[in-house]
């Protein structure tokens, strides 16, 4: 997702003249379908097609490699010096790259839908390869089915065909993509160790959302990855969906405790609770209490002790546990998560209340 910015950013600067897709992988391949890069003219590029193998030749040679139109190149990733197809490089692979001129419908069409993508606005794109005397046709698609484009000449049966076909399936003569959304992060809390998750999130494209009831800790110059960050000590304002990740780590149990309390009803497909086992036992059982649910229910729905089990110490390294469950949780890749059971919530509440972690005011004097 990071280089789907990087490559709109270029684009949009008006500096960029070529777009590369990687379209198809027979074997070994350093990168997946949906790969892309754009050059600029000048020497410079934004994102990647392979591992560094392809992308120096790429640069040099796109403008001239399109100057009659959209092509797709096939390059071989092996050490076979007697083969036809150029680039022996060693992957062990062969990739398929379409590559294009900007100042084509099709090509700006594209463009804007990426644009849209990176604001919450999701398409598919169903691209026809230029091939056997064909020029490239592209046909996008809402998310509700409605057409955002489509290149003359396509019929409405192919237009129909084309739009059963599945993102991310291989096609003869066609690729299939769907443009998501990035990765929603909320991360509620506005402390120093947030700072590394904003962070590390950033990197991978994520639009972060950070928020706390401390004015103080909640300031955008504190965070400047995120996208917003706003003064908050509830979660029924911040426009929580199911398929965003949240993160509670206020540091405070009065917070957390009304934040777990107000996200739960939103169900968010990852919702990670920082604390020791004992605290986030005790706020898991209130909020259960709270909302009518059962604590097994709630336990289901939390991932505590959050992030996966790496090792390593430091708010680092803790941003690092967290990012990485999230991404194999929405990746369909679960690790060993770690989960609270309602029997351990039992055994926990058994060694005391909130006391301890709730902030005590005191004064002196009479």
């Amino acid at each position: 997702m990071i280089e789907r910015r990087q490559i709109v950013a270029l684009w949009q600067a008006g500096r960029a003249d070529v777009l590369i897709t990687l379209v198809r992988v027979e074997g070994s391949s350093y990168r997946k379908a949906g790969a892309r890069l754009l050059t600029d003219g000048s020497g410079g590029y934004a994102g990647t097609v392979s591992g560094g193998c392809l992308e120096t030749d790429l640069v040099r040679k796109a403008a001239w490699m399109v100057r009659n139109g959209p092509i797709v190149e096939r390059y071989a990733m092996t050490f076979d010096d007697t083969a036809e197809i150029p680039f022996g490089l060693g992957c062990g692979g062969t990739v398929d790259l379409l590559l294009e001129p900007l100042d084509t419908p099709e090509a700006q069409a594209l463009g804007h839908a990426m644009a849209a993508s990176l604001i919450g606005v999701e398409s598919t794109v169903v691209s026809f390869l230029p091939g056997n005397g064909r020029g490239l046709r592209r046909l996008i698609l809402a998310a509700d089915g409605s057409i955002i484009f489509a290149s003359p000449g396509l019929s409405p049966e192919k237009i129909a065909c084309a739009s059963r076909l599945s993102p991310g399936e291989p096609y003869d003569g066609r690729f299939v993509e769907r443009l998501a959304a990035p990765q929603r992060l909320f991360v509620l809390g506005a402390g120093d160790d947030a700072k590394s998750v904003v962070r590390l999130a950033s990197l991978l494209g994520w639009s972060v959302i950070v928020a706390d009831g401390r004015s103080q800790l909640a300031r955008q110059e504190r965070f400047p990855e995120a996208e917003r960050v706003l003064t908050a000590s509830s979660a029924g304002s911040l426009g929580i969906r199911p398929e965003d990740a949240v993160v509670l780590m206020t540091h405070s149990y009065e917070q957390d405790r009304a934040l777990l309390t107000s996200t739960l009803p939103f169900r968010p497909r990852y919702l990670g609770l920082l604390g020791a086992r004992h605290r986030s036992s005790l706020l898991i059982s209130e909020a259960a209490l709270e909302l009518g649910r059962s604590v097994e229910s709630c336990c289901a729905d939390v991932f505590a002790p959050v992030g996966m089990d790496l090792g390593g110490d430091g708010p680092e390294a803790i941003a690092l546990s967290i990012v990485s469950e999230i991404q194999a949780l929405c990746h369909g890749r679960r690790g060993p998560s770690r989960r609270l059971t309602s029997l351990e919530v039992a055994e926990h509440i058994q060694r005391g209340g909130a006391s301890r972690y709730l902030q005590v005011e005191c004064s002196l004097g009479a």
